[in-house]
């Protein structure tokens, strides 16, 4: 019984560091919130690569003007009236700083416009901020995404 006990004393602190890992990258499901009606939009699925950088992947759409399976429309190239859902609207988001990134690109489907993106986390990792802007980021605007 004693060593199962040290072996659970041991296991506990990797456990809860692996925790505090997890809540300091945004890797894992976010639900978008539309900026402009504040209702939930989709679910993107972010990855984390091993050099810090972001990308995100539509996992699901909750709300769309389109159906259950819209396309993307308005996009250009290879994107131009392909499925919304497992398309990558997230890419290239760079450490900078303690959790937050930058230097990347997101995509508006639904206007199937690219913008410089940024995100940190924010409230313990529960919540991420993503900002996409053009120029400066003064000329853009900011949706606060929530941790799946």
């Amino acid at each position: 019984m004693r060593p199962l006990f040290n072996a659970l004393l041991l296991a506990l602190p990797l456990s809860l560091s692996s925790l505090a890992f997890a809540a300091e990258s945004p890797a894992g499901r976010w639900q978008t919130i539309d900026d402009e009606t504040g209702k939930p939009k989709s679910i993107v699925e972010i990855q984390q690569a091993a050099d810090g950088t972001l990308s995100g992947e539509v996992a699901e759409i909750l709300k769309s003007d389109h159906g259950p399976n819209p396309v993307c429309s308005e996009c250009d190239g290879e994107r131009k009236d392909q499925p919304i859902t497992g398309m990558t609207i997230l890419w290239d988001l760079k450490p900078d700083g303690e959790q937050a990134w930058s230097d990347g690109t997101i995509l508006d489907p639904a206007k199937g416009k690219t913008y410089r993106a940024k995100a940190r986390l924010v409230e313990g990792g529960d919540k991420l901020e993503v900002r996409g802007y053009i120029g400066i980021e003064a000329l853009g605007r900011t949706q606060t995404w929530i941790r799946q």
